[in-house]
This record gives C-alpha cells, sequence and structure tokens, in this order.
C-alpha cells in the first residue's frame, strides 16, 4: 500500500458525516489536510481531532461557501501554500426531495449549484496541482446516481451528473498519473439521513446503516493502491435493510 505521508488531502464537506470521517481517516493513514465546510466551529473541532492522531503532520481549515465563485481560488492558494494538493475529496452537498409536479426550479438550482458546480469548480482550481503530485480525485456520490427514485429526481439529476463528470475526467487526465474515483454511497447514519427518515415520517435507527466510517475505509484503501491500480467506480450499501 502507498503512504499517504507527506501528501495533502483537501476534504470537502468536512465538518460533519462522510466528509469529516474521510478526513480523520486519511489523517490516521499519514496524510496533512485542508478541511473545507461552512461551519467553522465543526471544522475547528475536526482539525483538532485529526492533530490529536500521531501520524498527521498538520491539520488547517477554511470555512468557505464553495458555491461562491472566489471560494475555489482561495482553496487552490491555500493548498499551494502547504505544498500542492495531492488527494481531492468531494463530500460536500446538499439534499432536497420533491416530486417533479410539485418541485421548485429554485430547488433545482440550487442543487445544481452544491452538487455539480461547485465541485467542477474547485477541481479546476486544484487540477495543476493534482497533477504535479500524480494525486487522486474521490467524488461522493450517491446510490441515486445509479438508479433515481421518485420523490428525488432533481438531486438523483445531479448525482448522475457528478458521475459523468467523473468519468469523462478520468480520460482525460489519467495519462497525467492522477487517478478519479467515484463512491456511490447508500444510505449512511449521517445528519442528513437523519432528516430523510423524518420527512418520510420513518424512525431513524443509525445501527441499521452504513456508518460513515465505513465509507471512509474504502476511500483510504482505494487512494492507498499501489500506483499501479484503479479503482474507477464502487458502490456501498448498508448490510442490514432498515
Amino acid at each position: 500500500m502507498t503512504s499517504l505521508s507527506g501528501r495533502l488531502a483537501v476534504v470537502s464537506g468536512a465538518s460533519s458525516g462522510i466528509g469529516r470521517a474521510c478526513a480523520i481517516a486519511l489523517a490516521a493513514a499519514g496524510a496533512d489536510l485542508l478541511l473545507l465546510g461552512r461551519d467553522e466551529e465543526r471544522l475547528r473541532e475536526a482539525a483538532a481531532a485529526a492533530r490529536d492522531l500521531p501520524a498527521t503532520a498538520s491539520a488547517t481549515y477554511l470555512a468557505a461557501d464553495l458555491t461562491d465563485d472566489g471560494a475555489a481560488s482561495a482553496v487552490a492558494e491555500l493548498a499551494a501554500k502547504a505544498g500542492g494538493a495531492a488527494v481531492l475529496v468531494h463530500s460536500a452537498g446538499i439534499y432536497e426531495r420533491a416530486a417533479l409536479a410539485e418541485a421548485a426550479i429554485e430547488a433545482f438550482d440550487r442543487q445544481y449549484r452544491a452538487n455539480i458546480r461547485a465541485p467542477y469548480r474547485l477541481t479546476q482550481a486544484l487540477l495543476p496541482q493534482l497533477v504535479q503530485r500524480q494525486g487522486d480525485i474521490v467524488f461522493i456520490n450517491s446510490t441515486q446516481g445509479l438508479a433515481a427514485a421518485p420523490g428525488i429526481g432533481q438531486f438523483a439529476a445531479t448525482q448522475h451528473a457528478m458521475k459523468a463528470v467523473a468519468d469523462a475526467l478520468r480520460g482525460e487526465i489519467n495519462d497525467s498519473g492522477v487517478r478519479v474515483m467515484t463512491l456511490h454511497a447508500g444510505r449512511t447514519a449521517t445528519p442528513r439521513q437523519a432528516r430523510i427518515f423524518s420527512g418520510e415520517g420513518r424512525d431513524y435507527r443509525p445501527e441499521l446503516l452504513m456508518q460513515p466510517e465505513d465509507v471512509a475505509a474504502m476511500v483510504v484503501a482505494t487512494i492507498a493502491l499501489p500506483r499501479s491500480a484503479e479503482v474507477t467506480s464502487i458502490a456501498l450499501r448498508p448490510m442490514r435493510k432498515s
């Protein structure tokens, strides 16, 4: 397995859920961290938790709204000062639920900006560094990016689009030594999932779902593979049905 020591990992959505779990797992594997999210207090706590791990060299954070056009450039500047991004994990995004007949077009616009445009722009901004470091890009997607369920067509459309971006990008930069992986995560015990269950009128039993650490373990395992191999797409789901 390839060591992550000395490699800077940029993680969006790092203040909670899967993003935070990925950040901690990457730090435990020796990576330096640049954590992104909107909640500065929770980012600070996540960075502190990462620094407490014996393998971590450094962990910094930037509280920012990645849908703002200037945010990606600010991230790229910080990453360059820290030696250049070698890993980029996209775990930020929003989820809204409504049938097509009732869904507001403004909700579609919000999800497009957060789930597609923001990661697209951040990838563009960091791509020169990732190419220089022959890095890894991971898109945390949803199983809705494989098959869309009724009532969440807008969200599922953004996940299908994100898969398309990842697939096209892989073909464009593989020859530069950069790997691109999409991880389609099923129902995971996160704050978002608790809200989804509430909206569906269902009892939330997080012990029956995947844990954020399960997803993070798979992310680290794929990044730590020798450079002779690349995982392009993987789907994870809870072992038990909730």
